[in-house]
This record gives structure tokens, C-alpha cells and sequence, in this order.
């Protein structure tokens, strides 16, 4: 498996969460989270 390393560049007035999965309920888990503890997600 080869890691790569990547910068990410972001306007400083936007907020961002990133998030990874590679298993479905992971994936089901992280968008239940972002409707439940962001407003207007």
C-alpha cells in the first residue's frame, strides 16, 4: 500500500470536517454525526 501525503488549501473564513472510511456503516456513522451536530447540514 503506498500513503501519499497531500496539502489541502482553504479559504480561512470556510470551516471544513474531513472525514474517511472505507466501510459503509463507517461512512453512515460520520454523515449522522454532521446532520446531528451542524445546523442547517
Amino acid at each position: 500500500m503506498e500513503l501519499k501525503l497531500i496539502q489541502i488549501e482553504k479559504p480561512a473564513e470556510v470551516n471544513m470536517i474531513l472525514g474517511q472510511s472505507h466501510f459503509i456503516k463507517t461512512v453512515e456513522d460520520l454523515h449522522e454525526t454532521l446532520v446531528t451536530q451542524v445546523p442547517g447540514a
